[in-house]
Formats: structure tokens, sequence, C-alpha cells
């Protein structure tokens, strides 16, 4: 694949960043929401609130992720950072796949499961077993996504770690050169 311009790559760098604030904004709106919200004062409220946490989700996390994800797909394949040149790179490879399937598998249907009881139990599902449950791994979930997506943030802005094995560039400061066109 051809490499991008020193513009293209600010474009998909910009790209990028807008995608990783919307995921890891919305997951912290999510994260905080669960934390703070309690079961409000009636079965109406208890399920906007679970409208709402859904909302964000579908809206704002899943778009941000798969943002995040191909806009990292571009980055890798046209500029010189590769996939596996920079440990780094490789482990935000490892970890944004794996919050992804986390988040698919695990939280998304937690988020879902809980408006489709709020609607049916109105307010008594805030005291039913399986609604606590769901509330319970959304919370620990959430705030383990979030770690990880912060790990993530912090990883982008230090490039820590030596380049791996294998690869024929100097090491350098860690950042590509960018061509001029």
């Amino acid at each position: 694949m051809k490499k991008f311009s020193v513009r293209g790559q600010r474009v998909l760098k910009i790209i990028h960043l807008l995608m990783a604030g919307l995921w890891l904004g919305g997951a912290l709106a999510l994260s905080l929401m669960l934390t703070a919200l309690g079961p409000g004062r009636s079965g109406g409220e208890l399920l906007g609130y679970d409208l709402a946490r859904q909302f964000v989700d579908d809206y704002i996390i899943i778009p941000g992720a798969i943002g995040c994800l191909l806009s990292g797909l571009v980055i890798s394949l046209g500029t010189s950072w590769g996939f596996f040149k920079h440990r780094w790179v490789a482990i935000k490879w490892f970890f944004t796949v794996g919050c992804i399937l986390f988040g698919t598998f695990y939280l998304g249907p937690r988020i879902d499961g809980q408006p489709l009881l709020s609607l049916n139990l109105g307010l008594a599902a805030a005291a039913d077993p399986l609604y606590q449950a769901l509330r319970l791994e959304n919370l620990v979930g959430g705030w383990v996504q979030m770690a990880a997506l912060v790990f993530l943030v912090a990883i982008s802005i230090l490039k820590p770690w030596k380049k791996l094995a294998g690869t024929n560039e100097p090491s350098g400061s860690g950042r590509p050169k960018a061509s001029r066109e």
C-alpha cells in the first residue's frame, strides 16, 4: 500500500484521536452513570436511565471503538508505523481488539439486558437479582474497560519500549519519518 503524505498522516491521526475520544468519553460517561445514578423514583425513571446507557453504548462507544480500529488499521498500513515494528503498537492492537471483543460479547449483552428488565418489572427491577447482577457486572467490567482504554492512551503518547527484533530501522525517537509531498 502506498504511504500517506504528511498531510494525510495528520488527517488520519486527527480521525483516530477523535474516535478514541468518543470511545473513551463514552466509556467514562457510561461508567459514571452506572456508578452515580440510582434506580430512580419510578419504573419509568429506571427505564430511562437504562435506555440512556444503552444509547451511549450504541451511538457513542461502538462507533468510537470501530472508528479507532479502522483508523488504526489505515494508519498501520499507510504509514511507517506498521503493525509489529514497535512493541507499543503491537500491544495497542492486542488491547484494542481485546477491548472490542470484551465490550461486544460481555458488556454489550448486559447493557442490553437491563432495559428489558426495567420495562417488564418497572421499579421492582432494581431489586431483581438478575438486574442487580447485570448492573454489577457492567459496573466492574466498565471500569476495567476504562483502565484498559486509559492504558492505550498512555502508551500512544509515551510510545514506550524498544522496537521489536527483526526490524531494520534504527530505534531513534520511535517516531516514523514522514515523507514530504
